[in-house]
């Protein structure tokens, strides 16, 4: 699926009413008389990509702005066809490259777009996309080209990654108000960070005259080490799988989960831990950070603290407790908090289209290097300048009553739209100015941008070798993980579990085989290291 980072119109989308179910197809809209070359006849393209669950593309052509702009810029009749990513979308799609009907263009998840390129749907890409003619989707790739190389399959270039936004909106958040009531200082380092939590444990924060406050939670959800826990990071594990050194590393496997186990249950034994955290699910801890029953989570949601998001933990906590007041920290702010993103879904090309009119690739080529570009970018993320924002240099101001009226209430269209144009304004040195957005949210939204160390993902597609089973060894692996802090209380164990884990349920394997593909699409020896 499309990473989709709602950032500063989930406010505005919680707000509106959006008819539910599937998108729709949008036929094509008939170009107005400005627009086109009409010295020659306006070529159709169809084309079939993901978009959110409940977005719909509008039901009068006149509305849909985008797809007026594309026929009228490039001289073309497009027509859409999107669905929510997943199986449906899948079989669809199959059915699609299968019949007369082809789309020229198309987004697939990695394992399906591998089994429609063995299957002889998908062109190859060599002749139509390159720097000379998509240079602004190629400044996506400038710094880490491995990328586009670990996408080949089948020994050839059939797919590319979609542009995507590299750094992630994460951050453990803690409420200040109940330090500011220890005279505690926001934690920069682990052991500040501990010192919180038994004030918010033992020292009635809220000021109940009961001992119901905890100075962490998190959600196992049944069945994991949560890799919020801040234990992980403490020890040098991020992510899910890292390289250093030219060395990967498997988080959750890594000898040193041991010291993490370890680090964990003494911070169960003090008591500083949700007694629940195990059973819990994401809005579990949502409710109880609302509620003041912790007072550190850990969270991917940009908007979390934020006076101007209406459905945000610090709006709902202030309804509770007007003095709630939670602002994000980095205990580690010299350690890797985790990799940058990992490119998602690639888009492909069919077959049948490239060899019977490859005039339509290379127009499709055309107007995906334009929708990478800023102009692409502006009108799929932000809309009609002027209208649903003002351009002042290099400083955007949203209009979000128009963008409610006409994106939002006619379907929140451009989430479909927005394929090609990921949630990053710095990439064009533009910054968006929200309205509602106080002081506050804009220091809040800096240290957030500015306070973590991310370091770059490892750059390929890996994928198990043939016959292994990865989710049988996950597993196994969480298993484990549970016995040593439900059962043996200890981590004693883990280096007999960690060799049957990489033995008997083929870790080993799995490993080496993504440090192979690692430093294939690195150019590089990468090595996997089995032993204590």
């Amino acid at each position: 699926m499309r990473t989709r980072q709602q950032g500063w119109f989930a406010a505005v989308i919680a707000a509106a009413i959006i008819a539910g179910g599937c998108t729709k197809t949008g036929e094509p809209a008939k170009p107005d008389a400005q627009g086109g070359n009409k010295s020659e006849p306006a070529v159709e393209l169809s084309w079939f990509i993901d978009g959110d669950a409940g977005s719909l593309l509008p039901d009068k052509p006149e509305e849909d702005f985008v797809k007026r702009t594309i026929e009228q810029k490039f001289n073309v009749r497009l027509k859409v066809q999107s669905y929510p990513a997943g199986a449906d979308y899948d079989n669809k799609l199959t059915v699609a490259l299968a019949s007369g009907n082809s789309p020229d263009m198309f987004i697939a998840s990695g394992i399906l777009s591998q089994k429609l390129v063995q299957d002889g749907l998908v062109a190859k890409m060599t002749p139509f996309v390159s720097k000379t003619t998509m240079p602004n989707y190629f400044k996506f790739w400038n710094t880490n080209e491995s990328e586009m190389k670990s996408y080949q399959v089948e020994g050839d270039f059939y797919r590319a990654p979609l542009p995507y936004k590299k750094t992630l909106e994460l951050a453990y958040y803690i409420r200040k108000d109940w330090l500011d009531k220890f005279s505690l200082p926001v934690p920069k380092t682990y052991d500040e960070m501990i010192a919180a939590m038994r004030k918010f444990s033992n020292d009635d924060p809220d000021g109940n005259g009961k001992k119901d406050t905890y100075g962490f939670t998190t959600n196992g959800n049944g069945k994991s080490l949560a890799l919020a826990f801040p234990q992980w990071r403490k020890n040098g594990l991020y992510a899910g799988y890292f390289v250093e050194n030219d060395q990967f590393y498997d988080t959750q496997t890594d000898p040193r989960v041991a010291r993490v186990v370890d680090d964990t249950l003494q911070m169960i034994k003090e008591g500083l831990v949700d007694p629940d955290w195990f059973l819990n699910k994401a809005e579990q801890v949502t409710d109880k950070a609302v509620q003041g029953k912790a007072g550190i989570v850990y969270s991917p949601d940009v908007n979390f603290a934020l006076d101007s998001s209406p459905n945000s933990v610090q709006n709902k906590s202030k309804a509770l407790n007007p003095k709630a007041d939670w602002v994000p920290f980095n205990p580690y702010p010299d350690k890797p908090f985790w990799t940058e993103n990992e490119a998602g879904y690639p888009f492909l090309f069919s077959k049948r289209t490239a060899e019977q009119n490859p005039a339509k690739i290379r127009k499709t080529v055309e107007i995906l290097d334009w929708l990478a570009g800023e102009e692409g970018f502006l009108l799929t993320r932000y809309g009609l300048g002027g209208k649903h924002y003002t351009k002042d240099g290099s400083k955007l101001t949203l209009n979000k009553e128009a963008y409610l009226k006409d994106i939002v209430q006619k379907g929140n269209f451009l989430s479909i739209y927005d394929f090609f144009s990921p949630p990053a304004p710095e990439t064009f040195g533009l910054t968006v100015k929200d309205p509602d957005q106080t002081p506050r949210d804009e220091q809040i939204l800096a240290f957030i941008r500015s306070g973590y160390k991310y370091v770059p993902s490892v750059g390929a597609s890996t994928t198990p070798p043939p016959g292994v089973n990865l989710g049988e060894m996950r597993t196994k692996m969480s298993e484990y993980h549970a016995r040593m802090l439900f059962e043996d209380k200890s981590s004693a164990e883990w280096p007999k579990y960690r060799e049957e884990i990489m033995i008997k349920y083929k870790g080993k394997d799995i490993f080496e085989a993504y440090a192979s593909q690692i430093g294939e699409a690195r150019g590089k020896k990468i090595t996997f290291k089995a032993g204590n």
